[in-house]
């Protein structure tokens, strides 16, 4: 009998195992993990646009990207939240199961869970201003405090309430806004205390990629968003038009990327980005031959995957590769 303990033992704490991922699986399931990659591509472009101007600070890259993190699971739990109770998710929707609406979460569960993240962004939005100015910037801490309070409001309306923009055909806007012009430029005033015109190029390559993402999800369930009410542009446009919409976007980041190499090139490896443009314009390519919703999902998740390579790459080749003269 003795030997059969330490059998039950492990039995045991496999059991426990068990149960503490089962309550965790929910929560990994409406944070969509496999969004969070594209949430900090911005970050990484504005730490490469900081690096070669000379700024490095690994704290303030650490918790930028931590914010932004934090940022996109707290818009994550809400678009759950917020198309789950309009019945946008249901089962004509070609994209994975929701939290909300599979029941793995329920409402008050899943709205708390939206209330504990809108406070951890508070406290990541706080230290990263601090770590950032100080205290004797105090224009500049009210200036990102307010642009961290719009971005938790952003994550937040995107689908919830009645006034939602996603339901208006305004996703798009918000989307190049906060993951482009804000995310690349915003980090790269938390070390610069500065901008530049030229910076503003990959700001657009990084927003238009991004709502390259969006609108790959929107011409996916273009027809239960129809069904649901859920405006977006590629239901106001129809699905013809939101293939043009994506080629124009595609178009512009690349461009736009392509611009900025040429105008500030100093070093090789600035090149690196441009390895990932092969892969992109592939994947527009399959896009606009594909007349199957169902079959943009794969795409969709390639062109973010993409996104955040090419930001990758960006970073590497100016924060390690490149040595820049100042």
């Amino acid at each position: 009998m003795p030997l059969l303990r330490p059998t039950r033992r492990v039995s045991v704490y496999k059991s426990k195992i068990h149960t503490r991922l089962s309550k965790i699986a929910p929560w990994i399931n409406a944070a969509r993990l496999r969004t969070l990659p594209l949430s900090i591509s911005g970050i990484l472009a504005g730490t490469a646009l900081a690096s070669s101007y000379g700024s490095v600070d690994n704290t303030i890259f650490i918790l930028a990207l931590f914010t932004a993190i934090g940022f996109q699971i707290t818009s994550n739990f809400a678009n759950d939240y917020g198309d789950g109770v309009k019945g946008t998710d249901n089962e004509d929707r070609i994209g994975p199961k929701r939290a909300l609406q599979s029941g793995l979460l329920t409402r008050k569960v899943l709205k708390k869970g939206i209330v504990i993240s809108i406070l951890f962004n508070i406290i990541l939005v706080i230290a990263v201003v601090y770590i950032a100015f100080g205290l004797e910037n105090i224009e500049y801490i009210l200036l990102f405090t307010v642009l961290g309070g719009l971005s938790i409001w952003a994550a937040i309306k995107y689908t919830i309430g009645n006034s939602a923009y996603g339901y208006r055909g305004l996703g798009d806007v918000f989307v190049f806004l906060f993951f482009g012009l804000l995310a690349v430029l915003g980090t790269l005033f938390l070390y610069t205390k500065n901008l530049t015109w030229s910076s503003v190029l990959p700001a657009i390559s990084i927003g238009a990629l991004s709502t390259g993402v969006l609108n790959l999800n929107n011409l996916r369930d273009h027809e239960s968003d129809k069904d649901s009410n859920k405006r977006t542009l590629v239901v106001l446009m129809g699905y013809a038009n939101g293939l043009k919409y994506h080629t124009a976007l595609i178009s512009i980041g690349l461009l736009s990327f392509l611009v900025y190499i040429i105008i500030t090139f100093k070093c090789y490896f600035q090149l690196l980005p441009l390895v990932v443009f092969i892969p992109i314009l592939v994947q527009l390519i399959k896009v606009n031959h594909t007349r199957m919703p169902s079959l943009l999902d794969p795409e969709l998740k390639k062109l973010a995957i993409s996104t955040f390579l090419l930001s990758l790459l960006f970073y590497l080749g100016n924060n390690i590769f490149c040595k820049f003269d100042i």
